[in-house]
């Protein structure tokens, strides 16, 4: 049974399709469940304006929206709605009212920014630098400490922009693998890093080496088309691939998602 609950939608300003698109999308290839996780939107308390999530003007249409679909197609597909959310540590106590004020089925963990994006440093690019790697793991084991996500989204994001996966990049996914599997907490093996390599004939993340490591911890791995275009959901054969992959090494697969809330 193929599920999916990394999906975005326009809000967020770099996916693109309608939201019933991606609905359209999933049920044609054949995807059981869907979920919605578009880019949390954060109660800054500066000025700062992202763009790429959406406002906290914009939260209420998302959610009626995805509410919609959820009704109008109930017969065909089941539908969650959820955030891809950081572990920012100042906001942490604004996102757990948040999400549960707004009746969110879950939230997945990606860590994207030092401290907020405000003004951190992006760790898809920093992380050639180890002192940055570092506060990747560290920022990834306190968001997990909190209980409030589902799983770890791309957890070898640190690769987008680290030249070699060395003797130190080991050590971290090591501990970083061994932390999740203590917390019970899901890894995700991500399909837009996989297009990604494709389109451009690189090797950032999913990164072998990392899931040659996270198979000798045990990870429990969920698969996430992180879809920013509606046609990925039909991609059957990326969603294929990545299961037969990951069964060779012997990784325990999972389908759905733990409901924190």
């Amino acid at each position: 049974m193929k599920n999916n609950y990394h999906t975005h939608t326009t809000r967020c300003f770099h996916a693109e399709d309608s939201d019933e698109s991606y609905v359209l999308s999933a049920i044609k290839g054949g995807i059981k469940e869907l979920g919605f996780s578009d880019h949390s939107p954060w109660n800054y308390h500066s000025k700062f304006t992202s763009r790429m999530r959406m406002g906290l003007q914009d939260f209420d249409d998302y959610y009626k929206s995805i509410r919609h679909l959820k009704e109008k197609y109930k017969d065909k597909i089941s539908i969650k709605i959820g955030l891809e959310c950081e572990y920012f540590p100042k906001y942490m106590n604004w996102l757990t009212t948040f999400v549960q004020q707004k009746k969110i089925d879950y939230i997945i963990l990606a860590t994207h920014f030092e401290g907020s994006d405000e003004d951190g440093v992006y760790y898809g690019y920093a992380c050639d630098y180890n002192k940055h790697l570092d506060t990747y793991i560290e920022n990834c084991k306190k968001g997990i400490e909190t209980g409030l996500y589902s799983y770890l989204a791309h957890p070898d994001l640190f690769m987008r922009g680290r030249n070699l996966f060395d003797d130190y990049a080991a050590i971290k996914t090591r501990e970083l693998c061994e932390f999740c599997k203590e917390h019970n907490m899901p890894i995700e093996y991500n399909l837009e890093g996989v297009l990604v390599n494709e389109m451009y004939g690189t090797q950032g993340y999913p990164h072998p080496m990392f899931w040659k490591i996270a198979s000798e911890v045990g990870n429990d791995v969920i698969i996430g088309y992180d879809a920013h275009k509606a046609k990925s959901l039909e991609r059957l054969d990326l969603y294929d691939d990545a299961y037969e992959y990951l069964k060779s090494l012997d990784m325990n697969v999972i389908e759905t998602i733990p409901y924190r809330f």
